[in-house]
């Protein structure tokens, strides 16, 4: 990767944020999968860094929080019997938290969807911000100590518990429940009915779905190079794609960058 040019990164990162797999990117830019691989490494880490440093201080009103499944390796199901329950093999989960109105991405953590990591993850939700907010979560039972545990009682939050029917026999089975209702349950302080929602971290997801091939028709093989991946990610959401309702990008509305990053300015990070 040393040996790589300035354009010939930018153009591998410009593949693999407009959702191209490693490989369909070795094919586009004729680099090597290795060098491909180590680059995407050394950027997503050098992107979590100074995504860290700087997401601090913020003024939201409000947070969304949700997790998005993917996996390492191979699915929970197909995995070899030595990596059945080692961490970072089988079902993974990348939590985010976004704020609905600068549609900042503020936070987000890849591990296993359990109280430990929701724990975490909370913690680093309330340290990046200044002010209290209100909160919205999904029914996920985790929750209810983690942000206890982050916020105690500054905070206003709210679950959205989505209500399923029974599947249709004529579906897929991989098909999910119909959502036939949602039911909106204060938890702590005074959340506001209105602003009870997870449709925009909801939205943010489908974008990082279709943004990044491990969450669709492809995967990682170590949970290094997911968690790379997503910092990479959030890195060209956050700071270099204009988001189409605000015609800036979500850092510029939240008052953290004032100006659109380029590819090459986030290649730089690395330097």
């Amino acid at each position: 990767m040393n040996t790589l040019s300035t354009a010939t990164r930018c153009q591998i990162v410009s593949c693999l944020v407009e959702g191209n797999s490693i490989r369909a990117t070795c094919r586009m830019t004729g680099s090597a999968k290795n060098t491909v691989v180590k680059l995407l490494r050394d950027l997503g880490a050098a992107c979590e860094a100074y995504q860290r440093r700087t997401l601090v201080g913020l003024t939201c009103k409000r947070v969304q929080c949700d997790e998005i499944w993917s996996f390492c390796y191979a699915k929970e199901k197909n995995l070899p019997k030595h990596l059945k329950g080692k961490p970072g093999y089988g079902d993974v989960w990348t939590w985010t938290a976004l704020d609905p109105d600068s549609k900042l991405m503020i936070s987000w953590l890849v591990g296993e969807r359990d109280g430990a990591y929701a724990t975490e993850f909370m913690g680093d939700v309330a340290s990046r911000l200044r002010n209290r907010v209100q909160l919205t979560t999904d029914g996920h039972k985790v929750y209810f100590q983690a942000v206890e545990d982050a916020f105690g009682s500054a905070v206003d939050y709210a679950m959205l518990v989505k209500i399923y029917g029974q599947p249709r026999e004529t579906e897929h089975r991989y098909s999910p429940a119909e959502c036939v209702g949602c039911r909106r349950v204060a938890v702590m302080g005074s959340p506001d009915p209105a602003y009870v929602s997870t449709s925009y971290i909801e939205r943010s997801n489908l974008t990082l779905r279709m943004g990044s091939r491990r969450f669709t028709n492809a995967f990682s093989k170590k949970a290094e190079n997911l968690q790379a991946a997503v910092a990479l990610h959030m890195m060209h959401y956050n700071f270099a794609r204009i988001h189409s309702s605000l015609r800036v990008t979500p850092a510029m509305e939240a008052g953290v960058s004032n100006h659109v990053w380029s590819i090459e300015e986030i290649v730089d990070l690395i330097k």
